[in-house]
């Protein structure tokens, strides 16, 4: 392989430029040595192909990592036949890569999956990334005519000219929403399936002892357009609280309480009854601040004993969806969700008025 031709990035992650054939043993068996498996590519090894100087990240002996069982697809009827030929169509169709608008070049880095958005701001920040040739700069813009290398090895950058995938996972308690946690917690990522030349990317957050419908999308632009506070998309939650709320203080919770953040209030709210001393309410807002919904609670003297997102924007959780299960989208249900939020699909020229 000359030096010029892109390279895969498993090709660049490992140092490799093309496929070996394991050798015979003397038994006449295959000695075949099993791949640790990762949800995403491996930052500091490639940054080590990169910089040889670079010092691995400090790893806690302490705190190994808990394993932990992978999570259930849940499967479901194939529809019809011209359902299925819809959804093969939508699947083919591509957009033209002359008709895509410049990216930063950061951006398009972490969803080709070589890394985080943060560590391809550093890398380009210590002068590692090239663009046609010429040092980058933070922020510079690329289309899919510039040729990206990283220390003179070049990089199969990924472009968003396909439908995105998007999963819908109902995450547990106990479960954090991070791929690098100290402590060693189980995370979601190491649950679900690795996205093939791409990366999962969690749309908002919720915290370890909250459960429910979680989004995750290999599209930065959908995530954005749920996450984002200026289009206040509703988040919708089931809340046990230990008591009950007056209608003073439902009151209150419309109109906006005063947090250490700043004011926060509930768009809608009501009461879903409950048994003994617990009762359950359906809260609705339109922000994802940290621990927004129990601190509104906290601020009326109730504790909220435990909290299930179901539903975030046009997205409910499934019935049929258990614990720990995870649900994938097809194509239909993609595209609906892109026109939902005003986004081009492939093969498409003008965006809807």
């Amino acid at each position: 392989m000359s030096k010029n031709q892109p390279k895969s990035k498993r090709e660049f992650r490992d140092g490799i430029s093309k496929k070996v054939k394991p050798k015979k043993s003397f038994s006449g068996s295959l000695n075949k040595k099993k791949r640790p498996e990762s949800h995403v590519i491996e930052s500091s090894r490639l940054a080590h192909h990169a910089n040889q100087q670079i010092e691995p990240k400090e790893k806690n002996n302490n705190t190994p990592k808990n394993r932990t069982s992978k999570a259930r697809k849940l499967v479901v009827r194939a529809p019809n036949q011209k359902i299925q030929q819809h959804v093969q169509q939508l699947k083919e169709k591509r957009t033209d890569l002359s008709r895509i608008q410049p990216e930063r070049l950061q951006k398009v880095l972490a969803a080709s999956g070589v890394g985080s958005r943060r560590e391809m701001e550093e890398w380009i920040n210590n002068g590692w990334v090239q663009v046609n040739g010429h040092v980058a700069r933070l922020g510079e813009k690329i289309t899919p005519n510039d040729q990206v290398t990283i220390k003179g090895n070049a990089i199969k950058l990924k472009w968003a000219d396909r439908l995105p995938r998007i999963i819908l996972y109902y995450k547990q308690e106990g479960e954090i929403v991070s791929r690098d946690d100290p402590q060693g917690r189980i995370s979601i990522f190491d649950r679900l399936p690795q996205a093939a030349s791409s990366r999962w990317v969690a749309i908002g957050r919720l915290d370890i002892n909250t459960s429910g419908l979680l989004i995750l999308t290999t599209s930065g632009e959908l995530v954005q357009r749920f996450a984002h506070p200026s289009f206040e998309v509703e988040r919708e939650y089931a809340v046990r609280v230990l008591g009950e709320l007056t209608p003073e203080q439902l009151n209150a919770l419309s109109e906006g309480v005063m947090l250490e953040d700043g004011l926060a209030k509930v768009e809608r709210i009501y009461e879903q009854g409950g048994e003994g001393v617990n009762k359950w309410y359906n809260v609705i807002i339109k922000e994802g601040r940290n621990r927004e919904v129990r601190r509104l609670f906290e601020s009326q003297g109730l504790t909220v004993s435990r909290l299930v997102r179901v539903g975030f924007g046009p997205i409910g959780l499934p019935n049929r969806l258990k614990r720990g299960q995870f649900y994938e989208l097809n194509p239909m249900e993609v595209a609906n969700i892109m026109k939902w939020a005003d986004m081009l699909l492939p093969g498409e020229r003008k965006r809807r008025q």
